[in-house]
């Protein structure tokens, strides 16, 4: 009888684990899928779950608009802002987003409650979570892709200032030879602020509170500072991207020294226990039958 219990557990544990992975592979998938095509080249992708909810945000914005969620809001706008979806969603209706996304899976849930109890939580956690989850890997890819992209593009605003050139006109020319990532959009989007009349200082400080970079930040902040005192950009520049690629080489040294580490935990959790039970599982099942006797 004992047996039994633990068999039929662990039937239903696995195939909760089975069908929350299931889940996450279709969500991985989906993410790449446009349900159309958009007018603008530089547009942003959006998974397909959640543009399935985004028309019907719209629906619970005035919901969103209680004090209860001022809170969420104000990080959410950060996160958002950060992973340069500004233009794409606000706030608001990412949050109306997440509540549908919630609704959807308990919907799920009470489906699956009869058959697999633990495999319809499971899905109604996925729901839950993965809204969110989507927006902070977003957040951390392009503050990636900026820190990389950031001392190739110092290196190249030294040489063109070293030229003659002045910092607007490099940066513009480089731009416009650069295959737009990141780090140029928010340079672009910048640029375009300046053309239209805003203080250089005030446009730059604004793109530092945009992507909230540490490397970044201070980069902005030097420039400006040498604005200020008129010192030579060029040589600061030139100062910035070394330190910026020692950083970089720094890291990638603390993460190959942590990936022994890191690799302990999964080798634990899922090897470990698969081969007790490859090896050991027949035997304890034999004696469990011999003393069953």
């Amino acid at each position: 009888m004992d047996s039994f219990l633990i068999v039929s557990f662990s039937a239903s544990l696995f195939a909760g684990i089975a069908a929350t992975c299931f889940f996450l592979g279709i969500m991985a998938l989906l993410k790449n899928v446009e349900m159309e095509k958009t007018a603008r080249p530089d547009a942003k992708k959006v998974p397909l779950l959640i543009k399935i909810f985004l028309p019907f945000s719209s629906n619970l914005e005035r919901l969103t608009r209680f004090p209860l969620f001022d809170i969420p809001k104000l990080k959410t706008a950060t996160l958002v802002q950060m992973a340069g979806y500004d233009e794409t969603f606000t706030a608001e209706q990412f949050i109306a987003v997440r509540i549908l996304s919630a609704c959807t899976g308990l919907v799920f849930m009470s489906f699956l409650a009869i058959k697999n109890p633990l495999a319809g939580i499971l899905m109604m956690l996925a729901m839950v979570i993965y809204p969110s989850c989507w927006l902070k890997a977003m957040v951390k890819k392009r503050q990636f892709e900026i820190m990389k992209a950031l001392p190739n593009v110092l290196d190249l605003l030294t040489l063109s200032v070293e030229a003659g050139k002045d910092f607007l006109t490099s940066l513009r020319d480089i731009l416009a030879r650069r295959r737009l990532d990141a780090l140029g959009e928010e340079l672009k989007r910048t640029l375009h602020e300046i053309q239209l009349g805003k203080q250089r200082q005030s446009a730059l400080k604004e793109l530092a509170n945009r992507v909230k970079l540490p490397d970044l930040t201070s980069v902005i902040n030097a420039i400006v500072q040498a604005e200020e005192l008129g010192v030579s950009i060029a040589n600061l520049l030139k100062i910035q991207s070394e330190q910026l690629r020692s950083k970089r080489f720094s890291r990638a040294e603390q993460l190959a020294n942590e990936a022994p580490v890191k690799i302990i935990i999964p080798v634990v959790i899922f090897i470990f226990p698969t081969v007790f039970i490859i090896l050991m599982g027949p035997i304890i099942l034999q004696a469990m039958r011999t003393f069953a006797k």
